[in-house]
């Protein structure tokens, strides 16, 4: 990478007193930003780890990092306590039951959720939150799924459920190039719910590829006109306030690695308590019964979360989510917002200043171009000065080399990547993944430039010089002709 940085002349602007001279414009700029100034002082003490390795993390979005208090405190919880299996209720059993219920009750505080309205169900993560939707809701032959274009696979599986219940499902489509749905699209859609039958519409309100913030007034809509909602927050949330007294979801999916960083393999189902009673589960497990016997065929349901909280909960982990989410309320999710806007903004505003030595575009943006209605999750290709996409994993393997975590490819959500790369249904039905071809056979095929994006993203523990960095190393992009052929394959998306 040395080569592109003299090439490009990026090495003297990026350098420290660059970034001093950088960093007094930008607060000069931006007279708000010393209010985040407390970020600033937990970068130094709880995350310090990043500057010690020299890293900068930007893939947020994938999952946020965790402060050294948060595990200090969890540790010395397993350490001073003994807890057993809340099945029971012995002495340990009940006080690992004590610590699970008083977490289950700070989710819902911490969203506003009124616990005579809502229920709080421990997952594995978001998208055992919106599996259990799936598969529990009952679409019957009639019924309808209704999901954005814009949305994460685990949503979009919830149209195999709806299948397998002979019930249909219709996306509404996202528009280039910011990748929002049009006016009056979802209405129309919205309209044609089944009257008398069961009808789902999930949609998130933070693309996970695009950044795009949709709107949370579609909730109401879609009650007004027949539908249940299913709102997947998992990308929102770390960085958004989400209050569940304001807006009122049916169902609601977070991932708390996403929003704290640690514990991971914890999520959540939000759900409200009269739809929740709709769900009707496949099958049953231990801790989802009151009874069950083998010789009379019986099996008496639990009600509430325990219904849907197979076997044992991670009755060790589930604490460290109180933990976090205390973490989050002592430097105030209002203030994450403001910074990850703040921060964004210049690296939006950086990246799409980029050219190339003849003047053209540098990088080409998948999202909107200003920070009106957006979060910190923003995605874009770099470009070859003729105009060609530069492959997403000579990126990637470059990246790594600076110490900088981002993400490539389409992120598990192929329909916004559908559109932004101009697919059309013609030609992605045309050309079937036959067996036998791998994963770039079927992005030739079909004609990508390449197997997807690059994604940038902001969080809790982001600071300035992080953004300066990448926009230096993006920098370095400029006028690069070639890249090596002998890039690794790409195995998924």
């Amino acid at each position: 990478m040395a080569s592109l940085s003299e090439r490009t002349g990026t090495q003297e602007r990026f350098a420290p007193s660059g970034l001093a001279r950088a960093e007094a414009a930008f607060l000069d700029a931006t007279p708000g930003f010393h209010e985040t100034a407390v970020i600033d002082e937990l970068r130094a003490t709880e995350y310090g780890r990043l500057d010690a390795h020299g890293d900068v993390y930007l893939d947020y979005t994938g999952g946020s990092l965790y402060a050294e208090s948060q595990v200090a405190e969890h540790v010395r919880m397993l350490r001073e306590g003994v807890y057993g299996n809340p099945h029971s209720v012995n002495p340990t059993s009940s006080a690992a039951g004590a610590l699970v219920d008083r977490t289950r009750a700070a989710v819902l505080r911490y969203f506003n959720a009124p616990e005579n309205e809502y229920v709080c169900i421990f997952t594995p993560n978001a998208t055992g939150a919106l599996k259990l939707v799936g598969e529990g809701y009952p679409f019957g032959p009639r019924g309808r799924f209704l999901a954005t274009f814009d949305n994460h696979n685990s949503v979009n599986g919830i149209r195999e459920f709806a299948r397998h219940q002979g019930a249909s499902s219709a996306y509404v489509p996202v528009e280039a190039p910011d990748l929002r749905v049009a006016d009056g699209t979802l209405e129309q859609q919205l309209d044609g719910a089944a009257e008398d039958a069961h009808n789902l519409f999930a949609y998130p309100a933070q693309s996970n590829f695009s950044g795009v913030k949709h709107p949370l007034g579609w909730i109401e809509l879609a009650h007004e006109r027949g539908w249940h909602v299913l709102l997947d927050c998992a990308a929102f949330v770390p960085t958004s306030r989400l209050d569940l007294s304001q807006w009122a979801p049916d169902f609601v999916s977070v991932s708390f690695y996403k929003m704290f960083g640690y514990p991971t393999g914890l999520g959540a189902l939000i759900a409200r308590r009269e739809t929740l009673e709709e769900l009707e589960r496949p099958w049953f497990s231990g801790g989802t019964v009151v009874a069950a016997n083998v010789q009379g065929d019986l099996v008496v349901p639990h009600s509430g979360h325990a219904q849907f909280e197979d076997g044992t909960v991670d009755y060790l982990g589930i604490p460290a989510v109180e933990i976090g989410l205390r973490h989050i309320e002592r430097i105030g999710i209002d203030t994450i917002s403001r910074r990850v806007e703040a921060l964004g903004t210049w690296l939006l505003e950086s990246l799409q200043r980029l050219e190339h030595s003849d003047g053209s575009p540098a990088i080409r943006l998948y999202g909107p171009s200003r920070w009106e209605r957006r979060g910190g999750t923003i995605a874009f290709n770099f470009l070859h000065p003729d105009g060609r996409v530069i492959d997403e994993r000579y990126v990637d393997v470059v990246a790594a080399e600076h110490n900088i975590s981002i993400r490539t490819g389409c992120f598990c959500n192929p329909g916004a990547g559908e559109i932004a790369f101009s697919l059309t249904k013609e030609t992605l039905t045309e050309h079937e993944f036959e067996i036998g071809m791998t994963l770039d056979d079927y992005i030739d095929l079909v004609g990508l430039p390449s197997g997807g994006a690059v994604r940038v993203s902001l969080g809790v523990a982001t600071n300035f010089a992080d953004v300066h960095r990448f926009v230096a190393f993006a920098s370095e992009f400029r006028d690069v002709a070639a890249v090596p052929p002998d890039l690794p394959p790409r195995l998924g998306c």
